[in-house]
């Protein structure tokens, strides 16, 4: 069972490479960066989460640079985007973005994306809510083309491009994991198409633990044919130390707990409780 950790990094939370460094030095796996490039005044788009949307979503930078940070003190705790939205990159920017970030790492980056709920964040950059989905695989296929081949073209609906020239290529082969975020079913759905990984957050308004619905999830990657290790799941959400170890007996690869955006005197003391059941996991 792995032990990830996210935060929403802003100018008055610790800073990357700071909860990074604290992050290996107490066993964790991983860290995770969110990512909103920004929220539009209109607030049409409901919060999945219900309530107040929180400060941080618009207070959050950009994930790949506070990776990055973390990356650069940081030796074996592995790197993830949670979530990138792809919906609203540019494909072939982004697959460089991936590339770079995962040879700097010495291959440590987890690809963490999802397809996003905010309709008017969408628009700004020019995606039409109703069609996020396709254009969110298509953008996916072509950035694994990009990495895996040395003359990369693709050809869809949303996007197409011709042959091309494109370095680095990442560290990890074929590629850094793809790993789906999202609801179940639909999201899971996804992740048996084009990921090797799903992600779920543990609550939403469809169920009260995403837990109770692994069994579907291991008859739906049966239906589809994914032997079970190559999507391994990620439950986005641990708030107790007994609930993790069922989830560890449920078969989940790895929870993630999502950290306060604040200082290390309020960090800190959350990191070294985790750090015993870490401790207690590994023997």
């Amino acid at each position: 069972m792995k032990i990830g950790a996210a935060m929403f990094f802003t100018d008055y939370s610790m800073a990357p490479g700071e909860l990074g460094r604290a992050l290996e030095e107490r066993g964790f796996e991983s860290v995770w960066a969110p990512e909103h490039s920004h929220i539009p005044l209109s607030r049409k788009s409901p919060f999945p989460s219900g309530g107040e949307l929180p400060k941080v979503y618009y207070d959050a930078m950009d994930p790949f640079v506070a990776l990055t940070a973390a990356a650069a003190v940081t030796r074996t705790l592995r790197l993830g985007t949670g979530v990138c939205l792809v919906v609203q990159r540019d494909p072939i920017q982004t697959a460089k973005l991936v590339a770079s970030i995962d040879q700097i790492s010495g291959g440590r980056f987890l690809f963490g994306v999802g397809n996003g709920w905010n309709a008017e964040e969408m628009a700004d950059h020019g995606t039409v809510f109703e069609t996020r989905h396709k254009l969110a695989r298509e953008r996916i296929e072509a950035m694994k083309v990009i990495w895996t081949q040395s003359k990369p073209e693709y050809h869809g609906e949303f996007v197409n491009f011709e042959p091309m020239m494109t370095w680095p290529k990442p560290a990890q082969k074929p590629h850094p994991p793809v790993i789906v975020g999202g609801a179940f079913p639909f999201a899971a759905r996804r992740a048996l198409r084009y990921g090797e990984g799903w992600m779920p957050h543990r609550v939403r308004k469809q169920y009260a633990d995403v837990a109770a619905l692994l069994p579907q999830f291991r008859q739906m990657a049966a239906e589809a044919g994914r032997d079970l290790a190559s999507v391994p799941i990620t439950i986005w959400g641990a708030k107790e130390f007994d609930q993790v170890k069922r989830d560890r007996d449920e078969g989940v690869d790895r929870v993630i707990i999502q950290l306060n955006s604040a200082k290390a005197d309020a960090v800190l003391p959350v990191l070294d409780r985790w750090a015993k059941l870490i401790a207690e996991l590994a023997a």
